[in-house]
């Protein structure tokens, strides 16, 4: 059994083994009897009504629910299909070029490893220091390991699904929003993670 997502730093892959590694500690069960429960059990058929299931049924946070499900129903995590998940994701061409200009922006910094999930992009070196997920309207959302303090263009998150590390926000219009300044903040979370 396995199945995880693609695009992980080695301390992001060590995390993950030991979520697997003290399931059956912490929870009494291993994660193959953990798989049969779900899927013998659980009804829900949507991500997050299937966490909220096992939360309320067994007391299963997310980053173990998370684990469970990517084995019990790997083909619905599609954590396999990076590619598959960036093009259901960055649908739009004004998204695509914010997210292409931070690639650029991103692709002279070494070690970085990319890794695509369903809500967002995320760029981690020993761990996450950057995410980008697109909005309505052509706008990309960009969350960074930094506070907000440490430039005006930076606000809180809010709710993003991304990282607790990312503590700094800030949203691009266009791919001219990612200027120098710019690169210096990613520089910046890149240096500290």
């Amino acid at each position: 059994m396995d199945s995880k997502p693609q695009g992980l730093t080695e301390q992001q892959q060590k995390w993950f083994a030991s979520v697997r590694a003290n399931l059956e500690r912490e929870t009494g069960k291993t994660l193959e009897q953990w798989v049969e429960i779900v899927r013998r059990e659980c009804k829900e058929t949507k991500p997050k009504a299937r966490t909220d299931w096992l939360k309320a049924t067994y007391g299963i946070g997310q980053n173990r629910a998370a684990t469970i499900f990517g084995v019990a129903f790997p083909a619905e995590m599609g954590w396999d299909d990076a590619d598959g998940l960036r093009a259901a994701l960055w649908t739009d061409p004004a998204s695509t070029a914010v997210l292409a200009a931070l690639e650029a922006a991103i692709g002279d910094l070494p070690d970085v490893v990319t890794g695509q999930r369903k809500a967002f992009t995320a760029w981690s070196r020993k761990s996450q220091f950057a995410a980008a997920k697109p909005l309505k309207g052509g706008g990309v959302a960009l969350g960074l390991a930094l506070t907000p303090d440490t430039s005006p263009r930076l606000a809180e998150p809010r709710n993003e699904g991304w990282s607790e590390r990312l503590k700094a926000k800030c949203v691009l219009a266009s791919a001219g929003d990612v200027d120098a300044e710019l690169a210096s903040l990613l520089k910046a979370a890149w240096e500290r993670s």
